[in-house]
């Protein structure tokens, strides 16, 4: 019930007396069920309150639900709530939303049709996650995000990739990114010229068009060294420990500072990669490609050298 779970008797006058007001309790009920702590549960339903209270001011009723909601977001682009001030804002939206959610879960709201997904819009994307998981060896997650990217793209720049051009493809980057930090701005851009690379090794677009595409600068790590002295890195590995993890720690290091592996090479490395009679080790770098590699001393007993064997 709406007394159980709201303190304000003026709010919970208002509710019974608005549009909601046959299904209100229910509601309060539903809430308290998906877990809402009460004081949430309390600032929900104040919030509904304001929307209730402009759905009736507006003349909408208990059968105009759907429409009354887009009608008071329409109302409030237009001329925002000013603060302090009783009436709709950004929450009370939020509330409704979740109040016609309700409603459609108990069958007096029929259920909202399915938007096509960005594959059924436009199959290039279902092609070039294909193309990504084999050729490029992404990871499903990776592809998920630049899959969200790329439907942006083709729904502003359309989705014939021979009419794109530089200038189109560069505004959509930087409008795109602008909402975001610089990391994930990279990410629009990495995710732009992956799909262009696509294009191209399909003959969908002109070639080298990837290339438009410039690179965000970053200048957070710009006093960072971008090596260590010899003299540093032979600290580092001195200072492993001589407990029982100390060996282990210690072949991590040379691994990265004597052979320049990634993090990512040693920490799938296994003993059989290691082909000890060759002197080669069987590394699983990026794109998940297995490629094996030299490895090789020269006259100092302490250096080590290694190379690629793609």
């Amino acid at each position: 019930m709406l007394d159980a779970h709201l303190t304000s008797p003026v709010t919970r006058r208002r509710l019974r007396s608005g549009p909601a007001a046959g299904h209100i309790d229910g509601f309060a009920d539903w809430l308290h069920r998906r877990g809402y702590r009460p004081a949430t549960l309390n600032t929900t339903l104040r919030s509904l309150a304001g929307w209730t209270d402009w759905m009736r001011s507006a003349g909408f009723g208990a059968n105009d639900m759907a429409a009354g909601l887009d009608a008071c977001a329409a109302a409030l682009r237009e001329r925002p709530r000013v603060r302090h001030c009783r009436g709709p804002n950004r929450k009370s939206l939020e509330a409704a939303r979740l109040f016609l959610r309700f409603l459609r879960e108990q069958g007096v709201l029929p259920p909202l049709a399915a938007a096509p997904s960005p594959v059924e819009r436009w199959p290039v994307l279902g092609e070039f996650r294909g193309w990504a998981r084999q050729h490029r060896g992404l990871a499903e997650t990776s592809i998920d995000a630049y899959e969200r990217i790329l439907a942006e793209l083709l729904a502003a720049i359309g989705d014939d990739p021979r009419a794109y051009t530089a200038e189109a493809l560069r505004g959509f980057v930087l409008e795109r990114a602008r909402r975001h930090r610089i990391a994930r701005a990279k990410t629009v851009v990495v995710a732009t010229r992956a799909f262009l690379r696509f294009l191209d090794a399909t003959g969908r677009c002109l070639p080298g068009m990837e290339h438009a595409i410039p690179g965000f600068a970053s200048w957070q790590l710009s006093s960072v060294p971008r090596f260590l002295a010899a003299e540093h890195v032979e600290r580092v590995i001195a200072s492993c420990p001589t407990d029982g993890n100390g060996p282990r720690d210690r072949a991590v290091l040379l691994l990265l500072a004597r052979l320049g592996l990634r993090a990512g090479d040693v920490a799938g490395l296994k003993l059989a990669d290691i082909d000890w009679r060759n002197g080669r080790l069987a590394i699983c770098g990026k794109g998940r490609r297995q490629c094996r590699a030299a490895v090789w001393m020269d006259n100092s007993p302490r250096r080590a050298h290694f190379c690629r064997l793609e």
